[in-house]
């Protein structure tokens, strides 16, 4: 494998989305607003994608770091654990993501104040410690909770308020889908690496409670990225939910890596599709 292919597979361009999705919704929650402004919200779509390409980084080299990743890793190849990087090479390349979202940091506290100098430095300290440092999120049953907070509420409220200098009421309900279904795509991938997550001591929400227990999580998240729009009035996102319950079927039926990598890609296009229809909805109301 080149160097270059080795890279794009460690960047995981699959889980982009959950970049990309609540950065749409915030910007048509703005406009909604009536203060859509296309340089911050442009800068915050760069930022969020850096900071997941970090995240992402992070998580291949502390993960095989600490074991949590070895040869019988059932899930997409990482290349620090098959060799294809050093992993020098991949804290460095996780320092210049981490650095590049910085710089749209700057740019967004010039035009938005000094409040996302903090937006974005939790957010960089909450991906880095996601599985690095002497309490890694992940590790303690909190890697939930984070996708929960940061893909949903932080970068759907930080979205909108670069924009408009303050957060409004939309954007607060729209956090819960879209994060809710970024929290969905972790839990597949808890499920998938439940065995090996439990060898190494990586104590996910899959592992402390069982496999069970996690269907019911993506069950209940994938309900409230409907619930929520239905109840404020947007309807279109609805279009997806044939989609959403067949990939809930499959989960309770998935056995094994592959049958899970494919829902966990399928999760993130769930994501992607709800996250679009929600963002028309938004922007034409």
């Amino acid at each position: 494998m080149s160097p270059l292919r080795a890279w794009l597979l460690a960047c995981r361009p699959r889980t982009l989305t959950a970049a990309f999705a609540p950065v749409a919704v915030g910007s048509a929650c703005a406009h909604a607003a009536g203060g859509f402004r296309a340089g911050p919200a442009l800068a915050a779509l760069f930022g969020a994608i850096f900071i997941q390409i970090g995240t992402n980084l992070a998580n291949d080299v502390y993960d095989a770091e600490q074991g949590a990743d070895t040869a019988d890793r059932v899930g997409p190849t990482r290349v620090v654990q098959a060799g294809l990087l050093g992993a020098r090479q991949v804290k460095r390349g996780t320092l210049v993501a981490f650095a590049l979202a910085a710089a749209c940091g700057v740019y967004l506290a010039l035009v938005a104040g000094p409040w996302v100098v903090a937006i974005g430095l939790a957010s960089i300290a909450a991906g880095l410690g996601y599985t690095a440092g002497p309490f890694p999120l992940g590790y303690h049953g909190l890697g939930d909770l984070f996708v929960l907070l940061f893909f949903g509420f932080v970068a759907v409220c930080g979205t909108a308020f670069v924009q408009l200098g303050f957060v409004p009421c939309a954007a607060l309900f729209a956090s819960v889908p879209v994060g809710a279904l970024a929290t969905a795509i972790l839990v597949v991938n808890n499920v998938r690496d439940r065995a090996t997550d439990a060898v190494a001591g990586k104590r996910t929400l899959a592992v402390r409670f069982g496999r069970r227990a996690a269907l019911i999580e993506y069950a209940l998240l994938i309900a409230a990225a409907y619930a929520v729009p239905a109840a404020t009035g947007h309807l279109l996102p609805l279009a997806s939910l044939p989609f959403a319950l067949f990939l809930v079927v499959r989960l309770v039926r998935a056995d094994g890596g592959p049958p899970h990598n494919r829902l966990l890609a399928a999760t993130a296009q769930l994501l992607l599709l709800h996250g679009s229809l929600y963002t028309v909805d938004l922007w034409f109301r």
